[in-house]
């Protein structure tokens, strides 16, 4: 399938008529009426069904969905790259895990953003694993993860140590205590853990924390993010243990406790190291003076 079929389809479907969308894509009817039939033989399935109108099958219904936000997409894409070509714009694509959005990252990027005003800053979230194989295909130009690990054509800068915490349901019984728990009060419950993957993630990482402890954790779920984690816990299903700057979340069915154990999560930045760029000798400045 090409964009010239996908084009065709959507705009056919749309008008609910071969010859007004021939009017409108400058095109004559029948090498039209081809087209759409090359598109549904190479998939296998009617999209339209000829009637007066024209209406989509279920299979049609799909692929006009995904269709207008795949040109919706070409189309910003092509824009963007002519400005950036132009020089009318410059990007400056940043990878992040989740949870740096409760701590560090909001504010750096506003500062950076009053710093840079004619920069088109893209946030992306992707895991650690997910930053390193962008930032060597030179898909962002910096990440911001919590994975620790060595790599020659990386930079990798620990901006803070960052305190952990234990999510509860809002009536578990561990609140009345009143204490801070360790690990090896949370032995007997369910833990969720996050990212499922891919992996090593800070899943990982809180596993190792169990391991340092002694604690043989008992696995309750994996799933794919913080805030299904702690739907998760507010449903019941469990506990999970997050870095502190994830309490800002601002859910009324979770509580945090500090855990009573000198465990971290960092936050790392990560770059290219033979980018000699401005725009990220800026940011890089801008996150060491948040550096406590």
């Amino acid at each position: 399938m090409d964009l010239r079929h996908l084009r065709y389809f959507t705009t056919v479907a749309a008008e609910g008529s071969f010859s007004r969308a021939a009017e409108k894509l400058h095109i004559a009817q029948p090498p039209l009426s081809r087209q759409i039939q090359q598109l549904e033989e190479e998939l296998g399935v009617r999209l339209l069904d000829r009637g007066r109108p024209i209406t989509m099958t279920e299979a049609g219904r799909y692929l006009y969905e995904q269709g207008q936000q795949v040109l919706q997409r070409v189309e910003e894409m092509s824009a963007m790259t002519t400005r950036i070509g132009k020089r009318l714009v410059l990007q400056f694509n940043v990878g992040f895990v989740a949870s740096t959005l409760y701590d560090t990252l909001p504010q750096l990027i506003r500062d950076f953003r009053i710093l840079v005003p004619d920069v088109e800053v893209q946030l992306l979230e992707m895991t650690t694993l997910e930053q390193i194989s962008a930032l060597k295909d030179g898909r962002i130009d910096v990440g911001f993860g919590r994975l620790r690990f060595d790599d020659d054509m990386l930079v990798r800068k620990v901006l803070r140590e960052e305190g952990l915490c234990v999510a509860l349901g809002g009536a578990h019984a561990l609140l009345a205590s009143g204490r801070k728990p360790k690990l090896a009060d949370l032995e007997t419950e369910p833990l969720i853990l996050y990212p499922k993957a891919p992996r090593p993630s800070y899943a990982d990482q809180v596993l190792s924390f169990y391991r340092e402890a002694g604690v043989r954790p008992r696995i309750g779920m994996e799933v794919r993010d913080v805030q299904t984690a702690l739907g998760l816990v507010a449903s019941g299903v469990g506990i999970c243990v997050v870095p502190a700057s994830v309490r800002r979340f601002g859910r009324d069915d979770v509580q945090f406790l500090d855990l009573d154990e000198r465990f971290t999560s960092p936050i790392i930045l990560s770059y290219r190291r033979n980018d000699t760029s401005a725009l990220l000798q800026q940011i890089i400045g801008l996150a060491g003076r948040g550096t406590p």
